[in-house]
């Protein structure tokens, strides 16, 4: 397991790829730990470099309205 930081887009889509791949690891396995140490690096690289848009504080009344 070599791991290592995320600096670009290209590492980001690498490290999603392998993410996709370890995805049926037995949670307290070596793979499985693989697993939690890349998914924790993609959320704080995506928590840096995606930001999310502030919510409009009424968007969520008028959709809940419209599904009633």
């Amino acid at each position: 397991m070599e791991i290592r930081p995320i600096k670009t887009e290209v590492d980001h889509a690498a490290t999603l790829a392998r993410i996709d791949a370890l995805m049926d690891a037995a949670p307290d396995s070596s793979v499985g730990d693989e697993l939690d140490v890349l998914v924790t690096l993609v959320e704080a690289w995506e928590a840096k470099h995606i930001p999310i848009p502030a919510a409009d504080p009424g968007s969520g009344k008028r959709s809940t309205a419209r599904q009633a």
